[in-house]
């Protein structure tokens, strides 16, 4: 599935406002919009996520899915791209919803 790559500041916050945190590569060699680029091994984790199910079982968002791209690679790694799919997770691998996103660039796409 085509779309935008991610960069380091591209997901914001979780769907109940908690921080996404990426940790770029080391170094970063591949730049869109002036922030380094994402691949699949750049794991967005979420902070502060204060979600909770009736019961009162906590359930917050842990770490975001990101989608690779097929035929884009940065250091051997697939690119993560902007996709419908893209969830944040609980710990227990249940979906919360997609991840609020403010500077997604709109400039490379890959598929």
């Amino acid at each position: 599935m085509p779309g935008f790559i991610l960069h380091q500041n591209a997901l914001t916050t979780c769907p109940h406002l908690g921080s996404i945190q990426v940790v770029p590569p080391a170094p970063p060699r591949v730049f869109v919009s002036g922030m380094p680029a994402l691949t699949v091994a750049n794991v967005p984790t979420v902070i502060g996520c204060t979600f909770t199910l009736p019961g009162p079982k906590p359930q917050p968002c842990v770490r975001v899915q990101v989608t690779p791209a097929a035929r884009v690679f940065i250091n051997a790694q697939p690119a993560a791209i902007l996709t419908p799919t893209v969830l944040c997770l609980s710990a227990e691998q249940a979906p919360q919803g997609p991840p609020n996103s403010l500077a997604t660039q709109k400039r490379v796409f890959a598929t």
